[in-house]
Order: C-alpha cells, then sequence, then structure tokens
C-alpha cells in the first residue's frame, strides 16, 4: 500500500483537500489531531513529557493541560523543539500502526510539518496544497478570529511555502483561481495506477 503525504502551509486547503480525497473513499490520517490523542494516551510519551516539562503538565486525571505547556513552548523555541523531538516519533509510529490497519489502494497523511519533521522519509510521494501568502492569511484570520500579525507569526514557523511544493511530487492549486476537484480526481486516477504498479 502506498502512503502518501500530503503538506501546505497553514491555510492553505490542506485538510479541505484532504476530505477530497475522504470521499473518494481513501483514507486520511490527520497528523496534527491525532498527535493531540497520542498525547493522552502514549504512556510513552506520556512519561517524557513529563520527565521534560514537570508533572503538572497533566492533571490528577492525566488530561493533559495544553494552556501550560503552550506557555512552555510558544515562547521557547528550544522548548518547541524538544516537544517536537518527542511527539513526532510517536506520531509516526502511530501513523504506520494505523495504515498497516487500512484496506485501500493508498492512504493520506495529513500534516502541516512534513518536511520540517523529517517525517516525509517514511513516505512514498507527497502532496503540496499551495496558496498564495495573502489568500492563506484571509483565510486563518477569518477561521481562527486571529490578527494578521498572529497569523505571520504561525506562517514563519514553517518551511517556506515555495520550497515546500519544490519538495513535493504533485502539487495542487488551491488559489480560487483554479477548481480543486478536478485537480484531486486527476491525481486520484495518478495515484491509483501508481497503487495498482507498487
Amino acid at each position: 500500500m502506498l502512503k502518501i503525504g500530503i503538506t501546505g502551509g497553514i491555510g492553505s486547503g490542506k485538510s479541505t483537500v484532504s476530505r477530497i480525497f475522504e470521499l473518494l473513499g481513501i483514507p486520511v490520517y490527520y497528523a496534527d489531531e491525532r498527535a493531540k490523542d497520542i498525547l493522552t494516551r502514549d504512556p510513552e510519551l506520556i512519561a517524557a513529557v513529563k520527565a521534560h516539562f514537570g508533572a503538572e503538565v497533566y492533571d490528577e486525571n492525566g488530561v493533559l493541560n495544553r494552556k501550560y505547556l503552550g506557555n512552555i513552548v510558544f515562547n521557547d523555541k528550544r522548548q518547541l523543539s524538544l516537544l517536537n523531538s518527542l511527539v513526532h516519533p510517536a506520531t509516526i509510529r502511530d501513523s504506520n500502526q494505523w495504515a498497516q490497519q487500512q484496506q485501500a489502494p493508498y492512504v493520506l497523511k495529513e500534516a502541516a510539518l512534513l518536511f520540517e519533521t523529517e517525517s516525509f522519509h517514511h513516505l512514498d510521494k507527497i502532496i503540496g496544497v499551495f496558496a498564495p501568502q495573502p489568500l492563506r492569511i484571509h483565510r486563518v484570520m477569518k477561521r481562527d478570529n486571529v490578527t494578521r500579525d498572529e497569523v505571520l507569526a504561525r506562517i514563519n514557523k514553517q518551511i517556506d511555502e515555495t520550497i515546500k511544493m519544490r519538495l513535493s511530487d504533485y502539487v495542487i492549486y488551491n488559489d480560487e483561481q483554479r477548481m480543486v476537484i478536478p485537480q484531486v480526481l486527476a491525481l486520484h486516477e495518478q495515484l491509483l495506477a501508481l497503487a495498482a504498479v507498487h
């Protein structure tokens, strides 16, 4: 079974594109959502997070105190890098186990940080979802009710969009100039053909 990554900067529309693939019967692993779940159910990861950030990161019921952890990691790049170095290997393990349970010609792993975390090495092909930065900023401001500066701060924590697209095997343009569904349908056919000979 082929494992295909799908990535793009914040506001590019990678989740929207992923949902179209789901409608075509392709299972999608949403890495960001699963990572949040893993932080509450993977005993090895929980122990490592407590060891590095303090036991108070989890309450007495084992619930992650996201605000507390966020205050630590989002103001200190070293701490964020440390958290990512703990979470990303656990997410890769989880996504590999998940993929083995799927019955499909290929599966998708949707993640904003495929290239930043080196997890793209565990995938056969990468789809980049591209949207121009002004459009991405507008989408995220509207979706998350945040300021332009807050969106730019998030964008600046990711690899430049043009580099991501150059590193991708396929690019879907979600720029409001080209229709997305025909692009997804054409790519789906290509991936089915590739999966048939894989």
